[in-house]
């Protein structure tokens, strides 16, 4: 046993220092930057405020796909400010939720971005429509890359915003990269856990698992067979017997509320086989690890309520807060000025980005 644990440990060090070495050397690697077209005029969901300057930008993450974001700056400002990179929902666009939220914050005084995950919406990457953990994680850090990169933000006050399934994502984004300094999940989903385990875990099961792996890898020879990839429906009409939830997403979506062209939720679909790296890939697992600031937020009458407050009980530390909503279902936090807490989310970003 003692043999095998020095083994493990001089495995590891020989592989920190050859990497070490390989940055001490200097060999700088070209990222290729994909040429996207980004769409000029606001097609938001929401009204253009007169309080900030809009632009779009963009910038790559570290497996080289280009980012597309919408950049709100406060007016009558100077000086290197506190910023914040807001993503969600999981299926959804910049130019609806996420926007909403950076442009609010924005007008509060914090320099945002809403950006487009990896292979979504107007960012980059191949196939279409794909959800990764992993990546999407990264996309955050990315995010985090960009904005510490900028003359006008300070890079010690740099918070992230997850809404729905990216408040999963971004909370593992707080685990891994200890720039981000203050973290609020909103609505949040742990999408890994709601694949493996079904709604409220009713599928909890090895053998339920065992099952959808088989459908979701017969799916993979498929779509190689056609040389394309089966997508979801998402949010169909629901019928009158229907989950509220289900309801509530397709009038979100599916009408002026919230629809846009270019969101998975509005009509494009998922690649169903997208399913396979959240059903093996849990994303909270190392988030009682977590030491900068976060807050969870949720609705008292939403059915994933339940994500959020089971993601809170593993956090540790005094600077971990949740919030629950009076009377908020699920899409009410993407969108309800009078239910989204602005102010409290406001507070919790000025106590630690300071």
């Amino acid at each position: 046993m003692k043999i095998m644990k020095a083994l493990t440990i001089l495995v590891a060090s020989q592989l920190v220092l050859g990497l070490s070495a390989f940055a001490q050397a200097g060999q700088a690697v070209d990222t290729p930057t994909e040429k996207l077209e980004l769409t000029q005029e606001w097609d938001k969901v929401f009204p253009k405020s007169s309080q900030v300057k809009h632009s779009k930008v963009t910038f790559h993450n570290r497996y080289g796909i280009t980012l597309a974001a919408d950049l709100y700056i406060p007016k009558n400002v100077s000086g290197k400010l506190p910023a914040i990179a807001v993503s969600g929902p999981f299926g959804a666009v910049k130019e609806q939720s996420s926007g909403l939220y950076a442009q609010t914050l924005a007008e509060r005084g914090f320099l945002t971005i809403a950006f487009d995950p990896s292979f979504t919406g107007e960012s980059g990457g191949q196939p279409r429509s794909v959800a990764s953990p992993d990546i999407n994680t990264e996309d955050f850090s990315a995010a985090v890359d960009y904005l510490a990169t900028r003359d006008d933000v300070d890079a010690e006050r740099i918070g992230i915003l997850g809404i729905c399934g990216f408040g999963g994502f971004a909370i593992n984004a707080a685990a891994v990269d200890t720039r981000i300094k203050a973290t609020v999940a909103s609505t949040m989903y742990d999408i890994c856990r709601g694949t493996a385990n079904g709604y409220f875990d009713a599928n909890d099961n090895a053998e339920a698992r065992y099952q959808m792996r088989k459908q979701l890898n017969a799916q993979r020879t498929e779509d190689y067979r056609n040389g394309t990839y089966k997508r979801t429906v998402m949010n169909p009409k629901p019928e009158a017997d229907a989950p509220q939830f289900m309801k509530d997403y397709y009038d979100y979506y599916k009408t002026e509320r919230g629809f846009h062209p270019r969101s998975i939720n509005s009509g494009l679909g998922w690649n169903v086989t997208s399913s396979l790296s959240l059903l093996n890939m849990p994303i909270l697992a190392y988030s009682d690890e977590i030491r900068s600031a976060v807050l969870v937020v949720h609705g008292e009458k939403a059915h994933s309520r339940y994500f959020g407050e089971d993601a809170f009980k593993k956090l540790k530390g005094d600077n971990k807060e949740l919030l629950i909503v009076p009377g908020a279902n699920h899409t009410d936090l993407y969108d309800n000025l009078e239910k989204i807490p602005f102010d409290k989310i406001e507070q919790f970003y000025r106590k630690y980005l300071k």
